[in-house]
C-alpha cells in the first residue's frame, strides 16, 4: 500500500466554530483520499498489530505528549505517523492482515458518515451498483452489459466481486482469476475503433482509473471518484492462466468478451489480416478458435492506459503506455510511423510516483502524477524514464502487481496445480503494496521477457492532497514520501534487478 498523510485538520464539538477540540490526520491510500483518523486511533491500531505479528517487526510508533502540541510538533508527529505507515505498508505480511483491512474500511465508512457522504440510513440498506462485465452478450455479441448489483455500503471489494460472480453464475474456484476496476467512460479519442462490429457503447473510450481492494468500500470509493462505473476484468498478467477459465462456459463467455472489447478498442494490437480473421471467427460464433488465434499477439493481456507525456526518446514526447508481459511499452508516433518501445520490468532498478498539487484543491480537481522508473539502458548506464499521467498510481500498481506475479511463479519453478492458483490469487492481492522492480530497453516490435528470483524492495512515492475545507499544518504544494530510504541512499535498491553486459541489450 502507499500511505501518505500530506495534511491535517482540527475538528470542533458538535460542529461549532469555537475553538478546535482536536487534530485528524488525512490518510491517502494508493494516492486516493481514504480517511480521517486521530492520533489515538492510529495508535490503537499500532497495538492490535503488535499483538498480532509475532513474526514481524514494527516499526517504533510516535510517542504521547502531555501537554497540547505546537504548530511545529504537529508537523512533526505528522511526518512520523506518515513514516510509521509507510513502512507498515511495504511488509506485505501486515498489509494482508484482515484485522488491518477491516480497520481501514471501518475508517472510510466512519470518516464518509462524519462528512455526511453516505448516511446512517445508507449503512443498513442495500444499495444499487453499476458493474459492467464487458462485452457479455453472449460468444457472437457486440453489445455492453450492465449488471445492477445489491451492493452494502460496509462490503469491501472480494464481497461486491462474490456477488457479482454470482448473479453471472461464474464457479466460487474461479473467482480468483477476477477483479474490480473502476472506469470512466471518455470522450471518444482520435483513436477510431476498427472492429467488425460498432456499439453505442465505443469499447475504446475507457479510461481505468484504480483497481479496488479490500481495504475500502466500492461504494463509498465509487462515490469519491465520479463519475465512474465498475468493471469486471481478468486481474493475471500471464496468459496461461486462460487455461483454467477455458473449461467453464461462463468464464470462457466473460474472456471471450472482454478480448473482443480489447481488440476493438485497440488494446490489442493485429495487423488488417488478422483483424479480418479474427472478424470471421466472431461472427461464426468460435470463442476458442478467437481466443487460441488472438493469444500469439504480443500485446494479448496487457491494460492499455490513455495518452500520456514522457521524457523518452526527447522532452514532451506524447505516448500510448501499455503493461503487460513483463513490460512497460511506449507507443510514439513521428511523423506518418509509429514506433514502439519497450522496457522490461526486470530492467527497472526501481520505480516512484509524484504529485505535485494544491493542498486546498486537490481533491476537487485532478492532479497530475508522474511515474518515474531507473530503467538500465547498457551495462554501466543507467537512465529515469518519467510518464505524466493520472493513471501513473495505477500503472505502479500494475507493475507491482506482474512483478509479484513473476516472483511467485519462478520460486515455484512454473509448477501446476494449486501453485497455480496460489499465483494467479497472489497477483489478486499483489497490488496493496508497491515496491520497485527492473527492466531493458528493446525497441520497436521486439519483444523479450526477464525473470527475477527473489522478493523485491519498497519504492518511493510522493503523495497527492485532497480536498477538505480544512486549516492545514503545512501549506505546500509538494509532498515527498520515500519508502524505507534515507539521505544516504540515492535510489532504493531492487532485489529482481538483473544485471546485463551489453551484448544482452
Amino acid at each position: 500500500m502507499h500511505f501518505s498523510i500530506p495534511d491535517t485538520q482540527e475538528q470542533y464539538a458538535d460542529g461549532s466554530g469555537g475553538s478546535p477540540t482536536y487534530t485528524v490526520y488525512n490518510i491517502y491510500i494508493n494516492g486516493n483520499y481514504h480517511c480521517c483518523l486521530r492520533y489515538k486511533q492510529l495508535h490503537a491500531l499500532h497495538e492490535q498489530l503488535r499483538r498480532r505479528c509475532t513474526d514481524a517487526a514494527l516499526p517504533p510508533f510516535p510517542p504521547k505528549r502531555l501537554l497540547p502540541l505546537s504548530n511545529s510538533q504537529l508537523e512533526t508527529r505528522r511526518a512520523a505517523l506518515e513514516h510509521y505507515l509507510q513502512i507498515i505498508g511495504q511488509d506485505a505480511r501486515i498489509v494482508r492482515l484482515p484485522y488491518l483491512q477491516q480497520f481501514l474500511q471501518r475508517a472510510q465508512l466512519d470518516t464518509a458518515l462524519a462528512e455526511c457522504s453516505v448516511s446512517r440510513e445508507d449503512e443498513q440498506q442495500q444499495l444499487q451498483v453499476e458493474v459492467y462485465s464487458g462485452w457479455a452478450a453472449g460468444p457472437g455479441g457486440g453489445s455492453g452489459v450492465q449488471l445492477l448489483v445489491n451492493c452494502h455500503v460496509q462490503q469491501n471489494a472480494t464481497a461486491l466481486l462474490q456477488s457479482v460472480c454470482r448473479m453471472l453464475q461464474l464457479p466460487d474456484e474461479l473467482m480468483q482469476f477476477f477483479c474490480l476496476y473502476l472506469m470512466r467512460h471518455v470522450e471518444a479519442s482520435e483513436e477510431g475503433s476498427s472492429s467488425c462490429s460498432s456499439t453505442p457503447d465505443d469499447p475504446s473510450a475507457v479510461l481505468l482509473l484504480r483497481r479496488l481492494m479490500d481495504f475500502e468500500s466500492p461504494y463509498i470509493s465509487r462515490m469519491h471518484a465520479q463519475p465512474c462505473q465498475l468493471l469486471l476484468r481478468t486481474c493475471y498478467w500471464n496468459s496461461r492462466w486462460d487455461a483454467k477459465l477455458l473449461g467453464n462456459s461462463v468464464a470462457l463467455n466473460l474472456l471471450y468478451n472482454q478480448t473482443l472489447a480489447d481488440v476493438a478498442r485497440e488494446w490489442i494490437i493485429c495487423t488488417p489480416e488478422m483483424r479480418r480473421e479474427l472478424c470471421s471467427l466472431q461472427l461464426q460464433s468460435r470463442p476458442l478458435q478467437y481466443l487460441e488465434l488472438v493469444r500469439q499477439l504480443p500485446s494479448y493481456g496487457c491494460l492499455q492506459f490513455g495518452a500520456a507525456q514522457v521524457d523518452y526518446p526527447e522532452l514532451d514526447t506524447t505516448a500510448l503506455v501499455t503493461i503487460g508481459n513483463r513490460e512497460l511499452s511506449l507507443r510514439t508516433a513521428r511523423g506518418a510511423k509509429i514506433y514502439e518501445t519497450k522496457f522490461r520490468v526486470t530492467r527497472m532498478r526501481c520505480w516512484r510516483v509524484s504529485a505535485m498539487h494544491n493542498t486546498y484543491e486537490s481533491r476537487d480537481q485532478p492532479t497530475q502524477l508522474q511515474l518515474s522508473f531507473e530503467y538500465l539502458m547498457s551495462k554501466q548506464t543507467l537512465r529515469w524514464i518519467t510518464i505524466t499521467s493520472q493513471q501513473a498510481m495505477l500503472m505502479s500498481v500494475s507493475l507491482q502487481a506482474m512483478v509479484d506475479e513473476l516472483l511467485h511463479s519462478d520460486s515455484n519453478g512454473g509448477g501446476g496445480g494449486s501453485d497455480d492458483e496460489q499465483e494467479a490469487s497472489t497477483s489478486r492481492g499483489a497490488s496493496e503494496s508497491t515496491t520497485s522492480t527492473p527492466s531493458s530497453v528493446s525497441s520497436s516490435c521486439t519483444t523479450t521477457s526477464g525473470t527475477s528470483t527473489t522478493m523485491t524492495p519498497p519504492v518511493k512515492f510522493l503523495a497527492q492532497r485532497s480536498k477538505q475545507q480544512h486549516k492545514l499544518t503545512t501549506a505546500r504544494t509538494f509532498a515527498a514520501v520515500f519508502f524505507r530510504n534515507d539521505d544516504t541512499a540515492a535510489s532504493v535498491r531492487n532485489e529482481a534487478f538483473e544485471g546485463i553486459g551489453d551484448d544482452d541489450l
